[in-house]
C-alpha cells in the first residue's frame, strides 16, 4: 500500500487511488463533489489545541511533528482500523487530501509517514 498526499483543491489526480480528506474542519469554498473525496477521517486530524498552537510557523515544525506523532501513538487503534479498511478495500494507493493553502510544513507530511511505518509494520 502506497501513501501519498496532494492539496484537496488541487482535484482529483489520475493516479489518486482512494482519496482521503485528514483534515477535522471541511475546506471552506468546496463542495463535496468538487473535493472529490472517498472517505473523511477527522480523527487521524491533529487536536484543535495542537493544531492553534502550531499555526504553521515553520519554526515549530519539529515540536508539532514530535506532538503530533504522541497523539497518532495514543489512538493507534483508530490508525489500526484505517489501515485495514484500507487493505480489506484492496487500496494500493491511499492519497490523504488536506486543505493547506501552501507548501509549509503541515500535518499531511507527518501523518504520510507514520501511516508508510506503520503499514510496513503491520
Amino acid at each position: 500500500m502506497e501513501f501519498d498526499i496532494r492539496r484537496v483543491y488541487a482535484g482529483r489526480g489520475p493516479d489518486d487511488g482512494t482519496r482521503v480528506l485528514i483534515d477535522r474542519l471541511w475546506p471552506r469554498g468546496l463542495s463535496k463533489a468538487d473535493a472529490a473525496v472517498d472517505q473523511w477521517a477527522k480523527t487521524l486530524a491533529p487536536s484543535h489545541e495542537l493544531r492553534r498552537w502550531f499555526g504553521h510557523e515553520p519554526e515549530r515544525f519539529d515540536a508539532f511533528a514530535t506532538k503530533y506523532r504522541a497523539e497518532l501513538e495514543a489512538s493507534a487503534s483508530e490508525v489500526a482500523t484505517w489501515i485495514a479498511q484500507w487493505r480489506e478495500a484492496d487500496a494500493a494507493r491511499v492519497t490523504l487530501v488536506y486543505a493547506a493553502r501552501d507548501d509549509r510544513p503541515h500535518h499531511a507530511l507527518v501523518l504520510r509517514d507514520y501511516l508508510r511505518q506503520q503499514a510496513a509494520n503491520g
